[in-house]
């Protein structure tokens, strides 16, 4: 009896968070250990559907970064990065959308619609949902800098009650297709919709200090100064930079999770002293 009363308790608990967080646009950027393990896979795709079953507007935005190297690797198409990211020519570019947009992208889908949530599979280039020029001037190939989203139909595919599962990909006038950071591209998406979190997966705790222990919160001095004294470093800056983007473009909080831990999300969102860094204004 005493398990069962502690269930209702942590059942009960969360209560709040699930009032205050209903009809609130959620988006989730889901990559690292998480998207790579299958048992991590697993609970992602029941928490994301339990967001949604319990009234949150979710949108997954997904990378695929392990598996396009296996691809590219079984192809002999070199492949390299400079400053964090892939140089993109437009053979790899094809490797890059088959994998993201008919590979990972329909893999997710079809595990949120057998998990009982309602989910469709889009990538930037379907209704114009994200147009792209390409990142400084071709530099990386076809890397590209995302200049609009397309809100309405975002917005249209919330309120009819789905879950869109984006891939990174978008277009130009053109119709090139452009291989986009899965980071920047949450950051986008959920600045233009004015979201109430942006949610970004990794494979660290969240923000370290000095000495090793977690920061739970941060404002843009505080992300200052750990850059300045170089806390935050390397691969942490550009999800940093990201996060903080969102929260000055209007998105209520950006959390850098571990995604490691199983139920990261609900953790992190349900409870009171969640698990990860939430960074704010």
């Amino acid at each position: 009896m005493k398990d069962k009363l502690q269930t209702a308790q942590v059942i009960i608990s969360a209560l709040p968070y699930i009032q205050k967080f209903r009809d609130k646009i959620f988006v989730v950027k889901y990559g690292g250990s998480a998207q790579l393990d299958e048992n991590l896979k697993s609970d992602f795709i029941k928490d994301i559907a339990l967001l949604q079953l319990v009234g949150c507007k979710v949108i997954v935005v997904h990378g695929g970064g392990k598996k396009i190297n296996s691809y590219l690797d079984k192809l002999n198409i070199k492949s390299e990065f400079v400053d964090g990211l892939r140089v993109t020519d437009k053979e790899a570019m094809e490797v890059v959308e088959m994998v993201l947009s008919g590979n990972i992208n329909k893999e997710l889908t079809a595990l949120l619609n057998k998990n009982g949530a309602r989910a469709i599979g889009v990538s930037g280039k379907d209704a114009n949902l994200l147009k792209a020029k390409m990142l400084n001037n071709g530099k990386y190939g076809f890397v590209g800098e995302i200049e609009y989203v397309n809100t309405a139909v975002l917005n249209g595919l919330l309120q009819n009650g789905l879950i869109p599962v984006m891939a990174p990909i978008a277009t130009d006038d053109e119709a090139n297709s452009y291989n986009i950071n899965a980071d920047l591209c949450a950051s986008k998406i959920a600045s233009a919709l004015k979201a109430e979190r942006v949610i970004f997966l990794t494979d660290t705790q969240g923000i370290l200090d000095n000495d090793k222990k977690l920061i739970s919160k941060l404002n843009e001095s505080q992300i200052n100064e750990l850059k300045n004294t170089g806390v935050i470093s390397g691969g942490m800056i550009p999800k940093v930079d990201a996060a903080l983007e969102c929260v000055k473009s209007g998105v209520k909080n950006a959390h850098i999770l571990d995604g490691r831990l199983s139920h990261s999300l609900l953790l992190e969102l349900f409870t009171d002293d969640g698990i990860g860094t939430m960074i704010r204004q």
